[in-house]
């Protein structure tokens, strides 16, 4: 009697969706370790374009000030994989990435009236880099949201959402875009 119990809770669970909640998690949990290490790369990155611009003669201060501080409040937030699973630390380092993306938008404006810094070939390969990890990150958040929404559903639809239910799993909060992101910055000269 016990291996029949055994037999037929071995047969259903495959089809509740026990294990596929697991894959799709895991499946979230590596998409969104590439959009952390998208984003480590782009502040590794800043440094040097600092360092760089720095070396241009009276160039602003204060935009080169907002660029340091946007970093900092980067790096102060702890990043690990709990962060999926919180909203609010996902609003928190969604905030301080999308006030990083403004400052070097605004450092990126500003350099256009320097056309002895953009000569030089160390901001150019800079320049390159910071707009090739800009497509990374935009590519590595794509990936993450379709693998949020794949598990949003198998934790949603039944009957996967048994074995959701059975792994003690929910959905999970999606990146978010926001309303001032869709409109492109002004440029003036």
């Amino acid at each position: 009697m016990k291996w029949l119990a055994f037999t037929l809770i071995a047969c259903t669970l495959p089809a509740c969706g026990y294990n596929e909640v697991i894959e799709r998690d895991e499946d979230v949990k590596a998409a969104w370790s590439e959009v952390e290490n998208q984003y480590k790369r782009r502040a590794d990155l800043i440094p040097n374009v600092v360092k760089t611009v720095k070396g241009a003669a009276d160039f602003e201060k204060e935009t080169l000030q907002g660029v340091v501080e946007a970093r900092s409040k980067v790096s102060q937030i702890n990043v690990d994989s709990s962060i999926i699973d919180d909203p609010a630390k996902m609003q928190a380092f969604e905030k301080a990435q999308t006030g990083l993306s403004g400052a070097l938008s605004k450092l990126m404006m500003v350099v256009e009236r320097y056309p002895e810094l953009k000569a030089t070939q160390s901001f150019r390969d800079l320049q390159v880099q910071l707009e090739g990890t800009e497509n990374r990150i935009a590519v590595a958040r794509k990936r993450y949201i379709e693998s949020v929404a794949a598990y949003n559903k198998v934790v949603l639809l039944f009957p996967s959402s048994i074995g959701a239910s059975m792994r003690g799993k929910e959905t999970r909060e999606n990146l978010k875009g926001k309303a001032e992101d869709a409109e492109a910055p002004k440029v003036e000269f």
